[in-house]
């Protein structure tokens, strides 16, 4: 099979915007995902040493039985687990894969079931991470599995409003990594990640589909909180799981300590809502 065919988009020559994403050229079947063989990590383009795939298994295993208990997602067998779990969380680290012992500190927001934090613990064994939930029984869940997988020592779960968190002098400022997939729409979130970078560090917008509006009221909101819109990828994830978009911002000066602000309020007011807004 052949990977997905990624186009990475210049941010400062052609905003973000992909426009016609080239389609997939002999894709295998299917069911060829349906378990961690070749095809898969043909198309991700990294292959998991033995521990990291007998990790990944056991994820699989620990997350169906913590679904019986808690329902935490619909996306855990054969390719539904594979593809839009594993690989959907993974192919946005391209190039921190190919570093995978370097020392990182990453933060996962609204990381639900679990993704794509313990997905990225297992394939960045050189990253500390923090997952961060608001519901107490996904956390529960969260933090069991990573304790069952041996990654407890490098994985911290928070059960915690992100706002709440994004104001903690142990947390703001401190990620190299910042993350979230399928969390508010892309202002809210870059305002509950930009406060965790370190001074070199990234947010990453795990995103689906991606228009002119979304750059625009992206860009708008990251004014205020002194950040900008590094980079932009689109690929269509393999056996036609559909379009994935990912959004990296970088920071331009340190966020001001206004941001994240209280409770709800992000979603309630996103940044950028308003031309002469002037929250900064």
């Amino acid at each position: 099979g052949s990977r997905p065919t990624s186009r990475p988009v210049r941010a400062e020559s052609r905003g973000c915007i992909v426009g016609r994403v080239a389609a997939l050229a002999a894709m295998p079947e299917a069911n060829c995902f349906s378990d961690a063989g070749p095809d898969l990590w043909h198309c991700l383009g990294w292959q998991p040493n033995d521990t990291q795939l007998s990790q990944l298994k056991e994820l699989q295993a620990l997350l169906r039985h913590w679904n019986s208990r808690v329902n935490l997602t619909r996306l855990v067998e054969n390719e539904e687990f594979w593809i839009a779990q594993v690989f959907d969380s993974l192919w946005p680290l391209e190039q921190e894969l190919r570093t995978p012992d370097q020392t990182r500190r990453c933060i996962d927001v609204g990381t639900g079931g679990g993704f794509p934090g313990l997905a990225v613990a297992i394939a960045l064994p050189g990253t500390t991470l923090t997952l961060v939930d608001s519901v107490g029984r996904k956390t529960a869940a969260v933090e069991s599995m990573a304790n069952s997988l041996g990654l407890g020592a490098r994985v911290d779960v928070r059960t915690e409003r992100i706002e709440i968190t994004g104001q903690e002098r142990s947390f703001r400022g401190r990620f190299d990594l910042a993350m979230a997939r399928a969390v508010a729409t892309p202002p809210v979130v870059a305002e509950y990640l930009v406060p965790l970078l370190a001074h070199q560090g990234q947010a990453l917008l795990y995103r689906g589909h991606w228009s002119h509006d979304d750059e625009a009221n992206l860009k708008r909101a990251l004014v205020p909180l002194k950040a900008k819109l590094a980079d932009c990828k689109q690929i269509n994830l393999p056996a036609g799981r559909g379009l994935r978009t990912l959004v990296r911002i970088e920071p331009l000066a340190p966020c001001p300590k206004i941001y994240p602000r209280p409770v709800g309020l992000p979603s309630r007011l996103p940044l950028g809502d308003q031309a002469d807004d002037k929250r900064s």
